[in-house]
Parts: C-alpha cells; sequence; structure tokens
C-alpha cells in the first residue's frame, strides 16, 4: 500500500514510473470510448471513496473516470454528509469505517493535518486530491502535458511560473528537484513562495530563480504556468491582491518575452490573471491539461494500490 499525499515524499523513479505508464495507458485509449474499460480491467472489483471538503470539477471528474476506466468504481461524498461533519465523529473512527467499506480514499481538503491523521488511521491508501499545501495529482499531470506537446523530458526544458504562491507552486517546485528541470517564478515581493518550501528546494539542489519583475521571470521560458491570483477561500482584500497582481497580467506582450513556442498552461478555474488573447489562443493548451488528468490519475490509482508495472 502507498500513499500519494505530496510529491516531496515520492521517489523520482516513482514519479518517473507513473508518467511512463501514463503515456502508455493514453495510447492505447486511442479507440476505446470514455467509459470502455483498459485492457486487462486492473482494478477490477475495486472502490475509490472520494471526499470533497472544497469545491471541485477537474478532479472530482478525472478521478471518477480513472477508476471507471482501470475497471473499478467510485463513491463520491461531501464530508457535511458524514457523521465526521455533521455529528462529531472522530477522524480515527472514520477512517476506520473507510478502510472497511473502501480500496482507497481520495480527499479534497482545507486542512494539511486532517490528510496527516487520515493516513494514520487508515488501512487503505490515500490520494490528495488538494490540501492548502499541495496539489500533487495536478502537477504530476501537467508534466506529462508539457512532455507530451514538448516532445522531450522537463529536464531539458525552462519552466515558469507566473502568480501566487500556492498549493500548486508548492507542488511545482518539488517537482522541479525530483524531475530537475529549472524553474523562474515570477510575484510581487509580499507573495513569495513559503520559505519552509524554499528551503527545501535549496537543501535538495533545485534550480529555483525568484524574479519580482515578470519580463525577467519569462525570458527564455519553454512553459508559462499560472493559477487564480484569487482562491476560492482566500481571505484577503481581494481587490487590493488583485491591484498588486497588475503587471503580472499574462498577455501577448508578456509573452512574447519567453520563447517563440512557448506554451501556456493554467489548472483552472481562471480569473483575471490572463487575458483571453493568451487562454483562447494557440500559445494555450489548457484544454488538453485537464483532460490528461484523467490519464495520470489511472496511473496514480494503480501505484498507490500496488498494481503500477
Amino acid at each position: 500500500m502507498k500513499n500519494f499525499i505530496n510529491l516531496k515524499d515520492i521517489s523520482s523513479k516513482d514519479l518517473k514510473k507513473i508518467i511512463l505508464d501514463a503515456k502508455k495507458r493514453k495510447r492505447l485509449r486511442k479507440k476505446l470510448n470514455t467509459l470502455e474499460t483498459d485492457k486487462g480491467a486492473p482494478l477490477r472489483g475495486k472502490i475509490l471513496i472520494q471526499m470533497f471538503e472544497k469545491a471541485s470539477s477537474r478532479t472530482r471528474i478525472s478521478f471518477y473516470l480513472a477508476i471507471k476506466q482501470l475497471g473499478g468504481g467510485t463513491l463520491t461524498l461531501r464530508s457535511n454528509e458524514l457523521h465526521l461533519g455533521q455529528g462529531g465523529e472522530s477522524i480515527s473512527d472514520t477512517a476506520k469505517i473507510l478502510s472497511t467499506y473502501g480500496d482507497g480514499f481520495m480527499l479534497r481538503t482545507d486542512s494539511d493535518s486532517k490528510i496527516s491523521e487520515f493516513k494514520r488511521y487508515l488501512k487503505i491508501p490515500i490520494i490528495n486530491g488538494l490540501s492548502p499545501s499541495s496539489h500533487p495529482t495536478q502537477v504530476l499531470s501537467d508534466i506529462f502535458t508539457v512532455e507530451e506537446i514538448k516532445k522531450k523530458t522537463i529536464s531539458k526544458l525552462n519552466i515558469c511560473w507566473i502568480g501566487d504562491s500556492n498549493n500548486v507552486l508548492n507542488s511545482l517546485i518539488a517537482a522541479s528537484v525530483k524531475f530537475s528541470f529549472k524553474l523562474n517564478i515570477g510575484c510581487p515581493k509580499k507573495f513569495k513562495p513559503n520559505k519552509e518550501v524554499i528551503s527545501w528546494s535549496e537543501k535538495n539542489k533545485g534550480k529555483i530563480n525568484i524574479y519580482h519583475d515578470p519580463k525577467k521571470a519569462v525570458s527564455g521560458a519553454d512553459v508559462i504556468f499560472s493559477d487564480k491570483v484569487i482562491s476560492l477561500n482566500d481571505k484577503v482584500d481581494k481587490k487590493k491582491k488583485i491591484k498588486e497582481f497588475k503587471k503580472f497580467k499574462i498577455n501577448k506582450r508578456l509573452i512574447s518575452y519567453a520563447k517563440k513556442n512557448c506554451i501556456f498552461l493554467h489548472c483552472l478555474p481562471r480569473g483575471d490573471e490572463v487575458d483571453d488573447e493568451v487562454f483562447l489562443g494557440p500559445t494555450s493548451h489548457v484544454w488538453q491539461q485537464a483532460l490528461n488528468r484523467v490519464h495520470v490519475q489511472k496511473s496514480i490509482l494503480l501505484y498507490c494500490f500496488g498494481k503500477l508495472r
């Protein structure tokens, strides 16, 4: 049994193995319909229990399709539908019940400590579908997308992040160490990445540069990543924060400082951090990026269930 909580805790070898398996599975599905099962139905009879404490579109749908295409099934819950949320049942008791009924547990939560506590008591694998400090399934899928489009390993590319320092960026920083790629981060001074995250990267020979000038950050970039500046539960002065990120808006002029064949990716949902000309233009591959989450999450599930070959 293996968990998938934070990219920092998973070996480079295993992460690359997941990517390789996802590439093979995507190729083999070219002639299959959405709910047709992969050859061999490797997770036949298995059930993934999903619990969402935060809103979700892509994570919810992609995990549903992932387990179905592998021959298994899924049960989706909201925390307020359980005694955990309404009746005060402990996480330890809930974890024991989930371990009895399910084969795997995917949690999208507003609490990192909750994931740690579930991990402590579960007897089945746990997958982090998003937490305040990490979004590992998203970023691993993003690496898959970059390599698919660029047709080369990400270690040979210059990656850039423009925007807020959040859970997605934390996972991208972890990925930059695990996959050994150069990462430029462009953000206002007040919104630099967490010191602990940067310290971990430095200790593990990460290749990170932080710029407060967006033009310098995108210079020479093969890929530009971004995310919504105002998150769903962001407890800040939203107007003030948007104003502070004004010069970091991703538009055609900013992208002109990157390489000519630079691509743009965004984990969605989007806000004012990117204009339509870029988001809906030829540089953008956001829809391919969203679809690829199904393929990568299938391989993550196989990894967690001990079925990855």
